[in-house]
């Protein structure tokens, strides 16, 4: 199975001058885990995770002052849709990350998860007799 079959096309896409609370708002709203940080000043995407903004309160810092761009993270490795889910699976683990940027002709076309590739690989739910 492929990226493409189990990456998520519909992404939350945000600035880098969104604060923590907005970005977990909207996080919240879409029930996603990461988000795109598309800053066209710097030139260049990142992604900001609920880890980042957990780390951050964790820290004592201000959610509703503290911006994306200061918690993202910007040396991200990208996924191509054609990569395997194992590949996939293989660069989460090697970097100890959750999400994968899918890009497509280096534009942001999805964005895969541990949870998407489990989904894929477990099998479907039975439902359990009450």
């Amino acid at each position: 199975m492929l990226v493409r079959d189990a990456m998520s096309t519909v992404v939350l896409t945000i600035g880098p001058a969104h604060t923590l609370r907005q970005a977990a708002a909207l996080m919240a709203a879409r029930k996603v885990g990461a988000a795109i940080v598309h800053d066209p000043d710097a030139g260049g995407i990142g992604i900001l995770t609920e880890r980042d903004i957990l780390i951050s309160v964790g820290q004592g810092q201000d959610p509703d002052t503290e911006r994306a761009h200061a918690h993202t993270t910007t040396d991200v490795v990208f996924a191509t849709p054609a990569w395997t889910l194992e590949e996939a699976a293989r660069a989460m683990a090697h970097g100890g990350f959750r999400h994968l940027i899918v890009l497509d002709r280096d534009e942001p076309a999805g964005v895969v998860s541990v949870r998407d590739i489990i989904r894929c690989w477990a099998p479907a739910r039975q439902q359990v007799p009450a």
